[in-house]
């Protein structure tokens, strides 16, 4: 069997258009919650920075909780999958650089939702930035430390 029994299928006809926003989620490898240490989830949202920075992408609002993330984006060159593979590479990297941990950090693959017109954005960000709420990690999201929304 499998190890991964339908990873190959999230690859499956995936397609990026330019300027399209996209909700992105990504999960760690085994669920660890290697986030649940803020200082550790920096080193992820530095590579959204970077992605964001490099004109890569338009980052419009993200959340890192402790074993997975959400990211809402829009694509400006090059394709979806490259991008979250070489973020979550650069992350793996960083994250075992200073944890001294090694292998996978990453479940293989992830999760996309294209936003199909611009009234979704507020909602799917307004989403993802309630994430910490809904799973109780705190009660107000200003507490919470690992969230941006451009709205905001």
């Amino acid at each position: 069997m499998h190890p991964r029994p339908n990873s190959h299928r999230l690859r499956r006809g995936r397609y990026s258009e330019p300027g399209r926003a996209y909700l992105v989620t990504a999960v760690v490898h085994q669920r660890r919650s290697v986030f649940s240490d803020w200082k550790i989830g920096r080193l992820l949202v530095a590579e959204f920075k970077h992605a964001h920075d490099s004109g890569q992408v338009n980052s419009l609002a993200w959340v890192v909780m402790p074993d997975h993330f959400h990211w809402l984006l829009q694509i400006h060159g090059g394709h979806m999958s490259r991008v979250i593979g070489a973020t979550k590479a650069r992350c793996t990297h960083r994250v075992n650089n200073v944890t001294g941990a090694s292998g996978p950090l990453w479940q293989s693959g992830f999760h996309d939702r294209a936003i199909r017109d611009n009234e979704e954005l507020r909602p799917s960000a307004d989403y993802i930035i309630a994430n910490p709420i809904r799973a109780g990690l705190v009660e107000c999201i200003g507490d919470y430390p690992l969230w941006d929304a451009a709205w905001l």
